[in-house]
Parts: C-alpha cells; sequence; structure tokens
C-alpha cells in the first residue's frame, strides 16, 4: 500500500548502504519462503537471486519506515469506533447495502467550477486543477460531521498533463498510500512517458487525506489509521473524486479515456471499473483488494490480538467493508479491456490480492514478474503490459488519429 517512492527512498539514499545491507541480510530468507507462498497459490515461484533479495529488501525497508512512523487512531477512541461500527453496520444492513455494495455509490456530477495554475515539477509542465469534491457520507451515516469537518479534504485535486491541439485520450493515473505530490506522483506513474514518448493525456489525481489534503501530520495519514469507518469514507469519496473527474474529461471533449492504478490506487482503479461501464482500459497494477487481510498480514500480531480483545473482531470489520471491496462489485468494463500485473514476491501487497482479483476479473491479461511492490517502476514485464493494453485498447491508435 506504500507510494513506491514518497515513503522510504530518501530513507535509503541519505541513509546509506547500511539499511539496505541490513535488509539484504535476510531478504535471501524473505525470498524462500515467497517461493513457498507463491506455489501454494498456483503461481510461478521467483528464482532465488541477489537482484530478486534486494528488491525484497527495498520492499521490508519501506514497509519498516512505515511502521516506525505510522500513525493509528488512540486507543482512547475504542469506544466511538465499537459504536461507529456497529451503527454503520445496522445502517448497512436495512438500507440494503450489503447485499448491494454499489448502491451505497451515488453517480457524481462533472465539477461546475475548476481553478487551474500552471506549474513544474522534475522538468515537466503541467496544470494544477482544484475543484470542490462535492462528496458526502450519506445522511445517517456514522462519522459524516466529524468526516465533513476535514477541511482541506473538501478540495479535490489533479496534476494534468495535456497536450494542445486536438484531443487525445487521457489516462488517469490513480496513486498509492503516501503518495499526492507531483515529485512522487510522475516518477511514480512514469509520467514522462506516457506523456511525451507515448503521447497520451495524463491525469493523476490525489486520494482524499493526502497531499495538499492532508489533515495529519503526513499524507495519508487518517486513511488507514484503524478507524475503518473514515476507510470507508475515504475510499468511497476516492471513488467519487475520480469518477467527477473522468466526467468533466469526457464533457470537455476526451476522444477516450483509461484508468490505471497502482496499490492502493488499484484499489480504486477495479472500484471504478465496476462502477464506469464505459471506460476505454483498465489496469490494476501491484493492486491491494482487501484492506482487512492487508492488516492481517502486515501489522504484527500482537496488535491484531489487542484489537480483538477490545471488541474489534475480524468479521463485522469484512462486513462494513464489504461496500468498499473489490471483490464484491461485478466488472462493468468488458473482459478484454483489463490488465493487471502484480510482483511475485511483494512484500506489501501479496500475490495473493492479484491474484484474487484476476480469478474476479474472469483471467484477463496478466503479468507476473519477478519483483516486488516497488521494484514495478522498473521491470520491463510492467512497461510491456502497459504498452499493450494502451494499444490493444485503442487509446495510442486514438492519439495517432488526432495528432
Amino acid at each position: 500500500m506504500l507510494g513506491p517512492i514518497g515513503n522510504g527512498l530518501e530513507f535509503v539514499v541519505r541513509g546509506g548502504s547500511a539499511p539496505f545491507l541490513l535488509g539484504l541480510r535476510w531478504a535471501k530468507l524473505a525470498v524462500e519462503r515467497q517461493a513457498s507462498e507463491t506455489a501454494s497459490l498456483g503461481l510461478p515461484s521467483p528464482r532465488h537471486t541477489l537482484a530478486l533479495a534486494s528488491k525484497v529488501a527495498l520492499d521490508e525497508i519501506f514497509l519498516a519506515t512505515e511502521f516506525v512512523s505510522a500513525t493509528l487512531v488512540s486507543l482512547r477512541d475504542r469506544g466511538r469506533l465499537a459504536q461507529e461500527m456497529g451503527q454503520a453496520l445496522d445502517l448497512f444492513e436495512q438500507r440494503g447495502w450489503l447485499d448491494d455494495p454499489a448502491a451505497y455509490h451515488l453517480t457524481p456530477w462533472p465539477p461546475t467550477w475548476t481553478q487551474m495554475d500552471n506549474a513544474g515539477s522534475l522538468g515537466i509542465a503541467y496544470r494544477h486543477m482544484r475543484f470542490e469534491s462535492e462528496y458526502e457520507p450519506h445522511a445517517g451515516e456514522p462519522g459524516r460531521d466529524r468526516w465533513l469537518g476535514y477541511r482541506p479534504n473538501q478540495t479535490a485535486h489533479a496534476w494534468l498533463l495535456e497536450h494542445a491541439g486536438e484531443p487525445r485520450p487521457w489516462l488517469v493515473c490513480i496513486p498509492g498510500y503516501r503518495m499526492g505530490h507531483p515529485r512522487v506522483d510522475f516518477t511514480g506513474f512514469r509520467a514522462r512517458w506516457l506523456h511525451e514518448t507515448l503521447g497520451l493525456n495524463v491525469a493523476i489525481p490525489v486520494l482524499p487525506l493526502h497531499g495538499p489534503r492532508r489533515v495529519g501530520r503526513r499524507g495519508g495519514d487518517g486513511f488507514l489509521s484503524g478507524d475503518f469507518v473514515d476507510t470507508v469514507h475515504a475510499q468511497a469519496q476516492a471513488v467519487w473524486d475520480v469518477r467527477r473527474l473522468i466526467a468533466w474529461l469526457k464533457k470537455e471533449g476526451a476522444p477516450a479515456v483509461g484508468v490505471h492504478g497502482v496499490s492502493l490506487g488499484g484499489h480504486t482503479t477495479v472500484l471504478v471499473a465496476s462502477l464506469e461501464h464505459d471506460l476505454d482500459c483498465v489496469i490494476a497494477g501491484i493492486p491491494a483488494i482487501d484492506f482487512l487481510r492487508l492488516a492481517t498480514a502486515l501489522v504484527p500480531s500482537f496488535v491484531m490480538n489487542g484489537a480483538q480483545r477490545l471488541g474489534f473482531a475480524m468479521e463485522p470489520l469484512e462486513t462494513l467493508l464489504r461496500v468498499i471491496s473489490p471483490l464484491a462489485f461485478p466488472p462493468s468494463v468488458p473482459r478484454e479491456r483489463r490488465y493487471l500485473y502484480a510482483g511475485l514476491a511483494d512484500r506489501l501487497a501479496s500475490p495473493d490480492h492479484a491474484r484474487d482479483l484476476w480469478h474476479h476479473w474472469e483471467k484477463p491479461r496478466v503479468a507476473w514478474y519477478e519483483g516486488t511492490h516497488v521494484s514495478f517502476l522498473w521491470e520491463s514485464a510492467v512497461e510491456t503490459l502497459l504498452h499493450e493494453a494502451l494499444h490493444t485498447c485503442g487509446l495510442l491508435e486514438a492519439k495517432q488519429q488526432t495528432a
């Protein structure tokens, strides 16, 4: 779930080789364990190489920095959390949203007001787009007033890289956890390659509570902090904002729109592809599709055991998250427009997330690469799949026709 650049890379670069070597010492054992796990999933087993051990070490270092610096909900709030979760479950059941999660998500309209500012980062010129999100939790939902009180989060932001002249296809790139800054997002999505080499227009929305929308010490604080009612609102708003951005692009004359998300953005991408039937291409990269499974795998067991002793049982939490669970929604975009890539040694969003999505998506084109969560940035298999998806779905051909 971590952003591939925004959390931990500077720690490694500026901290010298010691953290990396420390991670590398036991990365070999992690690779061996991962090979056994992927084999049990019916996936190819990654080879035991120094290159792969290095990639695993980077994943583990990034994960360690998140554990050290993460902001979690206070134990003082446990009474409120339990009460809100119970109220939400009752409300979701009464309104039929647990049986029909899609009904929980309203269809947004294009923003009527936008602000555009010219800017640049990493030598890339872009427009900084702002518009009012206008997302609101449903009337009567627990935590509604608190959520609406996060004032910076009520303004949506996006980075737009657009070619002058005739309209070109847009690729909406949805960032991962802790991303949300141009420098990080442009690197994580190889924006220069997409925009200048392939000739696409690129739109990168900022997720709720991230970047300029943050309400905590760091971007992302509050999204996955243990307050699961806020997590539902955060992801529901992420889907709403992305759909509003897509509606605006189409209103402005976009000849085609594709969506590509990574990590947490992969989770959002799958939900968007379940609610928007006329997307031209959907690519889920290193997706984390189950928040509770992610927490169980990554959070120390004593923390999870403590949460259960405080009354936060896994089954009610899983039910609560159903309204934002990608596996609870049938895909709306045709199978031939769905694409997926994932690392066989991913230490953050483990391969079982992508495998389950692959089955749920009716086994579309998938690229399994011998790498990790972070290494997707330089994996040739990822670049090949992206180019294939954009070509097969017609975005590159549409670009050539309008160029």
